[in-house]
C-alpha cells in the first residue's frame, strides 16, 4: 500500500489512528500529557513506543525478544510494503494476517523473486527462502500482481514466470513409447 501524501506531495509525517479510552483512562493519561508537557496525541505516542519495549513476541533460553528487540535485529519497519511482509514472515510468521500469509505463500513459492540455482535430475530451479535469496527489484516491482492474485482480482498465471527447467521439449523431438 503505497504511504499517504499530503496535499503538496511530501510524506506524511504520521498516520492518523481512531483510539477508544475509557474515560478514567483518558483523564490519566490527559494528567499524564500535561506532567510531560505534550499533547495527548504525543503522549499516546511515546507510551506506544515504550511498550514496544515490554511486548515479548519470542520466548526462549536465551532469553525473550520484545517488539522493540525484534525491530532492531530484523529491521522489520521499511518504507516498500514487500520488505515488510518479508521479513515478518521469515522471522515471525505467526504474526501473518491471514491475507498476508496468502500473499507470503505466493511470494514463496515464485521462483522469479528468489536466488538459486539448477538442481537434480531432471534439472529444476530451486531456491532457499531466506532474506539474502530474494531479488528485492523484482519482488517490488511484481508487488501489486501479488497483492491483486492473493487478493483473488487476478489469475495466478498473471504472476511473473521462471524457466523451471533446463530440458526444454521440442515438438520435433519423437517420443519413445
Amino acid at each position: 500500500m503505497p504511504r499517504r501524501k499530503r496535499d503538496d506531495g511530501t510524506p506524511k509525517r504520521s498516520e492518523v489512528v481512531t483510539v477508544r479510552l475509557d474515560p478514567k483512562l483518558k483523564y490519566l493519561a490527559e494528567l499524564a500529557a500535561r506532567k510531560h508537557r505534550r499533547p495527548l496525541s504525543s503522549f499516546i505516542e511515546w507510551a506506544v513506543e515504550q511498550s514496544l519495549s515490554k511486548v515479548v513476541l519470542e520466548e526462549s533460553p536465551a532469553g525473550s525478544v520484545s517488539v522493540a528487540d525484534a525491530e532492531r535485529a530484523h529491521n522489520l519497519w521499511d518504507l516498500d510494503e514487500p520488505d515488510r511482509v518479508v521479513r515478518l514472515a521469515l522471522n515471525f510468521p505467526d504474526l501473518l494476517t491471514h491475507e498476508e500469509q496468502v500473499l507470503w505463500k505466493l511470494v514463496r513459492e515464485n521462483g522469479y523473486v528468489w536466488k538459486g540455482r539448477f538442481e537434480g535430475t531432471p534439472e529444476e530451479w530451486r531456491w532457499h527462502v531466506r532474506e539474502r535469496s530474494i531479488i528485492w527489484d523484482r519482488l517490488r516491482q511484481h508487488w501489486a500482481d501479488f497483492c491483486d492474485v492473493a487478493r483473488g482480482s487476478k489469475a495466478p498465471s498473471e504472476l511473473p514466470g521462471w524457466q523451471r527447467s533446463t530440458v526444454v521439449f521440442d515438438p520435433e523431438d519423437e517420443i519413445p513409447f
